[in-house]
């Protein structure tokens, strides 16, 4: 069985219900407030719950915080790849849902933004592995480079997935343009995808995108309850997604990439892998809370209740 090694981030959010936004220098009430664990924890707990062993190849601090993503990835079975936590404390990220489900961030990072290549050396990865690089990770000073070396080194038979995020811009910078040729799988929202081409139309982004990675590439692009758009060797196609109303549209990308790699490190084709992490983001958007990702089982019989086989 192939494994999933997440290179990424987990941070603690203090996640914070509000009806709207203040204005700056303003104040409101929150209804609830809690702390979670989020960043790529969410992602590594969709694809565990989902059948894919997953290790955690990023840095966790000392301190409270630290000891709150440990536990977090430790209930959800995931290993954790670097032992020893980093002097300094997990970071924090303020994370404040408005009425319309959508979520608003201010991040502050700690050990996760930090990485040697002797930390990315800790855990073997194997021929069939998945992988999983996150676009905020190139924006650590303490980690990208050596991200990135690692990264290269990697043989052509472990697939290298990236998420670029809401904060990779532009495919012009020198990490990205060593980064762009090595990447197997494509996995990002619509937004994403246009901000990161300039494109102002989601075809004509598909088509950029296409142009800057690798013709072998499998690109996936998330389109909302839409569903997403999948491009692979020249051809387009479109996976429906489900309607459902949503409460907090946090994770719900993040329960798709988990899901659909799961699907794939299990031998599903593209098409199932993608009807099944569309099922997943919808279930996701429907509850309020951390890593609202489903099993595989309630993943399957979903479908089966909303399409009616």
């Amino acid at each position: 069985m192939p494994k999933m090694l997440h290179t990424g981030q987990v941070i603690i959010d203090l996640v914070m219900a509000v009806e709207k936004l203040p204005q700056s220098g303003g104040d409101v009430l929150a209804q609830s407030a809690g702390f979670e664990a989020g960043g790529g924890f969410n992602v590594m707990a969709a694809a565990v719950r989902n059948g894919l062993p997953v290790v955690y190849l990023g840095r966790h601090g000392t301190g409270r915080f630290g000891d709150l993503a440990r536990q977090a990835m430790q209930a959800e079975g995931i290993c954790i790849g670097i032992a020893e936590p980093a002097e300094r404390d997990t970071g924090l990220c303020v994370a404040l849902t408005d009425a319309s489900a959508e979520r608003s961030f201010i991040s502050y990072i700690g050990a996760e933004g930090e990485a040697t290549s002797e930390d990315l050396h800790s855990v073997a990865a194997e021929t069939g592995d998945y992988v999983y690089l996150s676009g905020y990770s190139l924006l650590h000073e303490g980690k990208a480079q050596a991200l990135l070396d690692w990264t290269l080194a990697l043989p052509k038979g472990i697939n290298v997935v990236f998420d670029p995020g809401p904060l990779v811009e532009s495919p012009n910078s020198p990490l990205m343009q060593a980064l762009l040729p090595r990447i197997d799988v494509w996995t990002s929202n619509s937004v994403e995808a246009l901000r990161f081409t300039g494109a102002d139309e989601l075809g004509i982004a598909m088509d950029r995108l296409a142009e800057l990675l690798p013709e072998t590439v499998l690109m996936v692009v998330r389109d909302g309850p839409q569903g997403c758009w999948i491009q692979q060797a020249g051809k387009r196609w479109h996976v429906p997604g489900f309607a459902v109303k949503a409460l907090d549209s946090n994770g719900a990308g993040d329960a798709h990439a988990g899901v659909f790699i799961a699907g794939l490190a299990q031998g599903l084709n593209v098409d199932e892998s993608a009807r099944r992490a569309n099922a997943a983001a919808a279930l996701a958007v429907t509850r309020w809370g951390p890593a609202t990702a489903p099993g595989v089982a309630e993943v399957v019989a979903f479908i089966r209740e909303f399409c009616g086989d």
